[in-house]
């Protein structure tokens, strides 16, 4: 296989790109939204051919598997971006140099971009979008699974392209083998650069073999931590959206990760992922406290290659841990579980506001707001030797002070009234 006539095409296109105007660019994605809405039928007809080469027990078929819904949410997408203000021709910075030498560092387009990826077909007008945006041509490699549904969306776009007479080549959907894959990844003098998006096999494949510029992106491998503090009567609901929501996106649950202080509300922590028949990987400790208490079909002692694995499947890892012992394969549990807050900026009298955080981390925990209204919010304070994992606290009415007054909600910790 020989594919220099295409990246030739795609690369004389990416330099026609450069006359193209912002506003031209909006009209045209624009226009990609609406087609991907009238033409529904069309891409969904042959979507169906990949669905069904697929079993549809089998967990990529939910994220193959294209509706009128998601093709809304696509066509909702692609007017979002074509809202964007322009990234090209921004001054990044300028400085005169002694000489009288005035030097800027503009923002403009790498050129041609490859993207490889899996059976998402969602991501042909990701991708599209996105490049066209930022002034780049595309070339595109999805997987052989969701190569009908590719193709169409491709025809698509190539139609409005047609239609603002701007050269079809800007975008470019590649054959699904293998071969066209090893020919992108060293096409160096057409390609300025790659970016696989996909599972961390494949973004390990192509970064280790790729001759072009790689950008990765991320692989999901998630975890939940549970500590000695978790709120069992959420705990268990929290766990089961984030495995079986949808197990074939890369933020789904791959590892539980459990205090052992805590180790006795493991079976009920995972009381509800029996239903969807979720198999667990489970370390000694958690085998042991599951034994007779979850399905033993579904029940499996787990070997080191099940911790910083993505599943993309109803499978999970499950590790116990000691604070004597924070180190789990080569990462600390503060470095895998980032802290997410949701705050309430204004919090009106007699009300209760809430920073509920979304997991745990040690880098950082909220302090005493000094500010004297109750827009103000806590700072934050850095804490890299602490292992205090973030802490919910209650805004609430004070009977001691004339103000609002903010108490953590965990009796363990000092709950004297700060008053604001």
């Amino acid at each position: 296989m020989n594919l220099n006539k295409t990246f030739v095409a795609v690369q004389d296109a990416s330099r026609n790109m450069l006359a193209l105007s912002d506003k031209e660019i909006n009209q045209i994605l624009l226009a990609v939204a609406d087609a991907a809405i009238n033409k529904t039928d069309f891409i969904l007809s042959e979507n169906q051919k990949d669905l069904e080469r697929m079993p549809s027990t089998d967990p990529k078929y939910d994220r193959l598997k294209l509706t009128k819904s998601r093709l809304q949410d696509i066509a909702a997408d692609i007017r979002n971006v074509a809202a964007l203000p322009s990234p090209l021709g921004k001054v990044l910075k300028e400085n005169v140099l002694p000489n009288g030498l005035k030097i800027k560092r503009v923002s403009v387009p790498f050129g041609v971009i490859g993207i490889i990826y899996e059976a998402r077909p969602n991501v042909s007008f990701d991708v599209f979008s996105l490049c066209l945006k930022s002034g780049n041509a595309c070339i595109l490699k999805g997987g052989s699974d969701a190569d009908y549904s590719n193709r169409a969306i491709i025809s698509v776009i190539h139609e409005v392209l047609e239609h603002f007479n701007v050269d079809t080549h800007i975008v470019e959907l590649l054959p699904a083998d293998r071969e066209a894959t090893a020919e992108l990844l060293h096409a160096n003098d057409y390609v300025d650069l790659i970016i696989p998006r996909g599972s961390s096999s494949l973004i390990n494949f192509v970064r280790q073999n790729a001759t072009v510029p790689v950008i990765e992106t991320g692989a999901g491998v998630c975890h939940t931590f549970f500590d000695r503090y978790g709120d069992i009567s959420i705990g268990p609901s929290i766990i089961a959206n984030a495995k079986t929501r949808r197990v074939s996106v890369c933020n789904a649950l791959d590892c539980l990760i459990i205090e052992a202080d805590s180790l006795a509300n493991l079976p009920d922590l995972c009381l509800p992922l029996q239903s969807s028949n979720v198999e667990i990987f489970a370390d000694e400790p958690a085998y042991h406290s599951l034994r007779d208490k979850y399905p033993v079909e579904l029940l499996r002692l787990a070997t080191e290659d099940c911790y910083g694995r993505e599943f993309l499947d109803y499978k999970m890892a499950i590790k116990i841990l000691s604070r004597k012992h924070w180190h789990i394969s080569g990462s600390t549990v503060p470095n895998i579980a980032n802290a997410s807050l949701r705050t309430t900026r204004h919090v009106p009298n007699g009300s209760a506001g809430k920073w509920t955080p979304l997991a745990y981390t040690s880098m950082h925990r909220p302090l005493s707001p000094t500010a004297h209204n109750s827009d103000s919010v806590p700072r934050l304070a850095s804490a890299p030797r602490s292992y205090t994992p973030a802490v919910r606290w209650l805004w609430k009415k004070s009977p001691h002070t004339n103000g609002l007054s903010k108490v953590p909600d965990r009796p363990d910790l000092d709950s004297r009234i700060t008053k604001i």
